[in-house]
């Protein structure tokens, strides 16, 4: 492998913008940071791409995505769902387990992996899925080869609604893994649904999805979940909030000080329920987007480091799946490949500085999780890297890469995009044509992720 010289760029990274920056990758590591001039015989012997105009920042980690695979691959697979998070600058990426089967097993998360290693193009790690009868299985779990157990605390398919107080005490007393929750409170959904159906039949309006799965639900599901956490000294990181009223149960302050965590979603910071009127089922997700008030609470836990990641929930349908009734469509869509340049978009128009957006979508995952040697520029890390160029630019399905063929953003213009993205020090993706699908280099392929944690 040649050296690769990134020639002054302007480096987002740990708090600060440095422009006119260097970055010397040798054998997938960052060997050396310049600040000022690369000496001569190191660009003579490296490959050089001039980055002048250009941000680079750390490989994106995504610490939640559905990829569809095994068993529901007519929505997405590891290859092509990789493929699109890796155009949209996430280098890295933690899978869930609710697959068919579900990975409740460690035969079963084996199997994810050995197709990751086949074919996924970032990064990539799994969570083994919790549920009322697997505790055994789970404390099996290798805390430096998988970043966590997966629980269902709100409504999911199959037997992963974990329900079961027993079962819960349990797996927060005695679990040495981190536990990452879905945090929504099933009767309280059933009984809303039911009078949403009294009122509607089965001809329910989107708009009443936020009063469904309200915000009393995703409050006293997720207190009961952070109680369970302090009672027992749990490794605690609460998926996706939704509402204001959850960000009041975390603290204040960087991860690494935090035994109880949490993650905000870029829907929710994007999309408020006003928009149900015109995207319908195209933006219906689990929890549901909720008000203008709650967005801009979970904008203000962001800058207050009450939120401590921001991730994107990735969980593709069918076009077909999508465009039903109410009931029948199934929650989530695509997100990974718009994540980062509808977050660079949000910083332009001054909801988040692009330090603030870094620190959650590269440093705060890798510290949160543990993960070894990434999520930052720095000497001797990975060199997981993506480079953002400035062209507007317009979502259409012409450039959408995920495998469902829509995006929630389609129609939507970005000042941003990403023209490359580095994975362990290597060119898998390039686009000078935003409006394009670029190109991807598919010979080297991902690695597992390794998590530095202590199992005491």
């Amino acid at each position: 492998m040649r050296d690769i010289v990134i020639k002054d760029a302007r480096v987002v990274n740990e708090g600060k913008i440095l422009r006119d920056t260097s970055i010397l990758i040798r054998n997938g590591i960052i060997e050396k940071i310049f600040r000022d001039e690369v000496p001569t015989n190191i660009l003579a012997q490296s490959d050089v791409i001039d980055a002048s105009g250009k941000l680079l920042l750390p490989g994106i980690i995504d610490d939640q995505v559905h990829f569809r695979d095994p068993g529901l691959t007519h929505k997405g697979d590891i290859e092509t769902e990789s493929r699109a998070a890796i155009a949209g600058g996430i280098t890295s990426f933690m899978e869930m387990p609710n697959t068919v089967p579900q990975a409740v097993t460690h035969e079963i998360l084996e199997q994810k992996y050995l197709r990751a290693s086949e074919v996924s193009l970032a990064n990539y790690s799994f969570y083994i899925g919790a549920t009322n009868d697997n505790l055994e299985e789970l404390l099996k779990t290798d805390p430096s080869r998988v970043c966590g157990v997966k629980v269902f605390m709100g409504s999911s398919t199959g037997n992963m609604l974990v329900n079961d107080t027993e079962t819960l005490v349990a797996l927060f007393s005695k679990s040495k893994m981190l536990i990452a929750t879905h945090c929504e409170d099933e009767q309280i959904i059933q009984s809303n649904s039911a009078i949403a159906r009294e009122k509607y039949g089965e001809d329910v309006p989107m708009s009443e999805h936020s009063k469904i799965r309200d915000t009393n639900a995703c409050f006293k599901s997720t207190s009961k979940a952070v109680e369970l956490a302090k009672k027992y000294g749990t490794r605690l990181h609460v998926l996706h909030l939704s509402t204001a009223g959850e960000i009041a149960l975390f603290e204040a302050g960087p991860v690494k000080n935090k035994k109880i965590t949490n993650e905000a979603c870029v829907h929710h910071l994007w999309f408020t329920e006003a928009d149900y009127e015109k995207k319908g089922t195209r933006i219906k997700w689990n929890p549901a987007i909720k008000s203008a008030n709650d967005r801009q609470a979970l904008l203000k836990g962001i800058a207050d480091n009450r939120i401590d990641v921001i991730a994107t929930d990735h969980a593709p349908h069918t076009i077909e799946e999508k465009d039903q009734s109410y009931f029948k469509a199934p929650s989530g869509g695509p997100l990974v490949q718009h994540s980062l340049v509808a977050m660079l978009e949000m910083s332009r128009n001054g909801k988040i500085s692009l330090e603030k957006l870094v620190e959650k979508m590269c440093h705060a995952p890798a510290d949160l999780f543990g993960i070894e040697k990434r999520g930052y520029i720095r000497k001797g890390y990975k060199a997981d890297l993506v480079l953002v160029d400035a062209l507007r630019w317009t979502v259409s399905k012409e450039n959408i890469l995920s495998k469902c063929g829509w995006s929630p953003f389609e129609g939507e213009s970005f000042y941003y995009f990403v023209s490359q993205t580095f994975v362990n020090g290597n060119l898998v993706y390039e686009n000078n044509d935003p409006n394009s699908s670029g190109t991807f280099h598919e010979q080297i392929k991902g690695e597992r992720l390794t998590f530095n944690r202590s199992q005491s």
